[in-house]
């Protein structure tokens, strides 16, 4: 039901911003996390950043101090501005959303196709 489009992809030089967004399409009962994966060629999908419906965000060591993770009021939406990009920040970047079901227990996921990142000069 929940479909996510991720934008804002693209080729920056070292050093460089970029900002993604996330963009949910249909309703949802109400939005438990939001977050922001990356894969690299051969390596597997790791965690980029997450911010809660309660507005507490995490962020992966390798990007602290450097990417931003935020909602627009409905938490519909997710954004990731990344500063001071590096070579190794390369990546297809995927959002994710976590919706909690009210009433149950239920906390189904829903993924985006990605957008690429390339960092290079």
């Amino acid at each position: 039901q929940i479909q996510l489009l991720e934008t804002g992809g693209g080729q920056v030089q070292p050093g460089g911003s970029l900002r993604l967004a996330c963009v949910a399409s249909g309703r949802t009962f109400n939005t438990y996390a939001m977050a922001w994966f990356r894969q690299a060629p051969g390596k597997e999908r790791e965690f980029v950043a997450r911010i809660m419906g309660g507005g507490s965000t995490y962020y992966d060591d390798s990007v602290k101090g450097r990417f931003t993770i935020a909602t627009n009021n409905a938490k519909n939406e997710v954004y990731l501005q990344m500063n001071s990009l590096k070579f190794e920040d390369t990546a297809m970047y995927y959002c994710n959303l976590a919706e909690l079901v009210p009433g149950t227990s239920r906390r189904p996921e829903y993924w985006g196709q990605g957008t690429q990142v390339t960092v290079s000069s």
